[in-house]
This record gives C-alpha cells, structure tokens and sequence, in this order.
C-alpha cells in the first residue's frame, strides 16, 4: 500500500488524468494475467499475483467508495467475492463506478477520508495513483508483463515520493523496504519503485 504521505507535497494541478490512466493500465495488465500464473509470488511482500489481483479490485472500488463520502474501511482488503479469472469484468464495473465519481471537477478540493486523517482530492488522487501504478508494476513484474509506462502519469508520484515517503525510518506506518537506489537519469518508472522499496 501506500498510505501515509506528507499530503503538503501534493502538487496542485488536477491529477485525475493521471489517476484514470494509471487505472486503465493496471486493468490492461489485470486482464492479461493467466491462469497458471495466479500462484506465483509479487514484488510486493507475501502477495501472490491472485491476491495482489484481489487487492487492486479492492482499492478500485475502495477509491469509488471514499470519493463518495463513504467510509474507508467499508470496502475489504480483498475483493473475495471475485472469482479468479473475473477480474477484467469487476475492473469494468469498478472503473466505471471510479470515472463517475471522479470526474466531477468539485472532489480535488472535498475531503477525502483516509485512515490517518482527512486529504484534499487531489492529494487522494495522487495517492491513488501510486498504488494503482506501484501494484501495476508489481503484477507485471511477478508475470513478466512490459506495460508501456507514460511519464505524464507518473510526473506527479515522482514529485512528491521524497517528501511523502522519506528515506529513513521505514516499516511500521511506513510499509515499504529500504530505498534501492537507481541513476538519477533512470526511467521514471524505476526511480519510482526504487524509492519505494522495489527492485527494477
């Protein structure tokens, strides 16, 4: 996950391009996985791809619901009501819910409930869209996907990820590894799930 983050560093342009892209490409991603492939581990610790896949339909909706006004905790960790091989069709659903609720221009400015505190939207937004594309990057690397990364998405995780997530301490309220350190003139992806913990 990627929950606790210094929402000051958020940039103020509108993010939501960014975050529906990033949920079309972990849904392209989704949709390509196999079914001898839903047992092999992930990047992302003790996560198989079948409940690294359940998770992300999870926060799929879990986005949906909080920009609605709902409460954080309502939607499961798991999607466990999605039977392996349905998830493109929960990820439909899911989206369209999402695109619904997100697209009216009023949510970057509402408050946002999240388990340690309220966040603008558009700090949500940004906050979402790491999700959406570290959990991209970690299905694709557990099934030997290559999705095509577009940097416009990832320029705002990539602003804030020093200041929302620091170097040191990590672990507890902070539920990533130890940076893996990257070129500074690395593509964007890899200098952003290496500051998170992951190696490209």
């Amino acid at each position: 996950m990627t929950d606790p983050v210094n929402t000051s560093a958020t940039p103020l342009a509108d993010p939501r391009d960014g975050l529906f892209k990033a949920v079309d490409l972990a849904g392209d991603v989704l949709a390509s996985v196999r079914p001898e492939e839903y047992d092999r581990t992930t990047p992302c610790p003790d996560y198989s791809v079948r409940q690294l896949s359940l998770h992300l339909v999870s926060v799929l909706r879990r986005v949906a619901v909080i920009g609605a006004g709902g409460q954080f905790f309502s939607v499961p960790h798991f999607a466990e009501d999605v039977a392996d091989g349905a998830w493109t069709e929960a990820w439909a659903a899911g989206t369209k819910e999402l695109r619904s609720v997100w697209s009216d221009p009023a949510i970057l400015g509402r408050e946002i409930g999240l388990p340690w505190g309220p966040v603008p939207g558009a700090a949500a937004a940004v906050i979402y869209t790491n999700e959406f594309v570290l959990h991209t990057w970690d299905l694709a690397k557990a099934t030997g996907r290559e999705p095509a990364w577009d940097d416009a998405v990832l320029a705002a995780p990539l602003a804030v990820m020093h200041r929302a997530v620091p170097r040191e301490p990590r672990g507890g309220q902070v539920p990533f590894g130890p940076v893996v350190d990257v070129p500074d003139d690395a593509p964007a992806i890899d200098r952003l799930v290496g500051w998170y913990g992951r190696r490209p």
